[in-house]
């Protein structure tokens, strides 16, 4: 079977939390800079603008770059041309132009009428002008939509662990969505609804991976009851190094493919995935579990509460930490 860590590493982890404290600190406090300061790329689904989805009746394909060409010469700002689903479907997007209602429709007129004389059998599937209203109600609900996945998380946590470790997994999670925010503010790429939904699946990803380390520290923490924090926490991570590795590269490899070979259409998407498996990856093993001894840890607690029949209590592996 494929390995990309050996078995029974023993990293001390825990000697670089301080480091990767500051370092997480200064990531987070220069996403915010940025975001204030330089601020988001933001698409039409969120600035508003003309969206126009068009296909060919003879199923021919389209030439984006020539689409591309004449629409950028009307001077309506920036215009995004993408292969959408097909050769021969393609979806336009164009800035909201300054002025009522009735500056739109012209403006949408213009991109038809150019349309017709630059694609050969064009035929419109779709027409949307997106106002400022609708783009206002997107961008609070794609914070509502964050909010709540955070929220939801810091409860489900809380049920099913101690408090500290409730805190822990919110806390890179809040880490982890602040850093991408900085990514994107930095690249300006195109801050669209798919990202949101990929901050979404970075939340889920970021928790999987810190809540199977939490598991195996809980447990470690109940058959090792005279082991310091510290210790037990790298001996954890240790464990799961090579199940948290794999997960991360055979993900990545996909995600790789669909930036390379998606389009543009989810290239937006994907970046942020990608960039969220490192992050995810990283706090959930520099972030998640060191704060763990910041929080003061109540192991009397976990002793009291532990059962002989206790399912989460994995009795098959080696009790002597050390053991090779």
């Amino acid at each position: 079977m494929l390995r990309l860590i050996p078995d029974n590493t023993k990293i001390g982890f825990m000697g670089a939390r301080k480091f990767c404290y500051g370092l997480s600190i200064l990531g987070i406090v220069a996403s915010i800079a940025l975001f204030f300061s330089v601020g988001l790329n933001y698409g039409i689904d969120f600035e508003g603008g003309l969206a126009v989805e068009i296909g060919t009746t003879n199923d021919s394909a389209i030439d984006i770059g020539q689409v591309r060409g004449s629409l950028s010469s009307l001077g309506l700002g920036d215009v995004s041309v993408q292969e959408y689903g097909r050769p021969s479907e393609a979806l336009i997007r164009v800035e909201r132009q300054p002025g009522d209602d009735a500056a739109q429709k012209a403006a949408l007129d213009l991109v038809r009428a150019t349309l017709e004389k630059t694609v050969p059998d064009v035929s419109f599937r779709q027409e949307n002008v997106i106002g400022p209203k609708v783009s206002g109600e997107l961008k609070r609900d794609g914070i509502i939509a964050i909010s709540v996945a955070l929220a939801a998380v810091l409860i489900y946590i809380w049920f099913r662990f101690e408090w500290q470790f409730g805190a822990g997994a919110v806390i890179a999670l809040f880490h982890d969505v602040i850093l991408t925010i900085g990514f994107f503010a930095i690249t300006q790429l195109e801050f669209n609804l798919s990202v949101i939904a990929a901050l979404l699946t970075i939340v889920g990803y970021s928790l999987n991976d810190t809540v199977v380390v939490y598991d195996r520290i809980r447990e470690n923490i109940r058959k090792f009851r005279k082991m310091e924090v510290p210790e037990l926490i790298d001996f954890s991570l240790n464990q799961t190094l090579s199940r948290t590795t794999m997960t991360s590269f055979t993900t990545l490899l996909a995600l790789l493919g669909l930036y390379i070979f998606g389009g543009e259409v989810i290239r937006g998407f994907t970046a942020a995935m990608i960039w969220g498996i490192f992050v995810g990856t990283y706090s959930s093993i520099f972030v998640a579990s060191p704060l763990l001894t910041l929080m003061k840890l109540d192991r009397e607690h976990m002793f009291n509460d532990v059962q002989d029949n206790d399912p989460t209590v994995d009795k098959s592996r080696s009790v002597d930490p050390f053991a090779n």
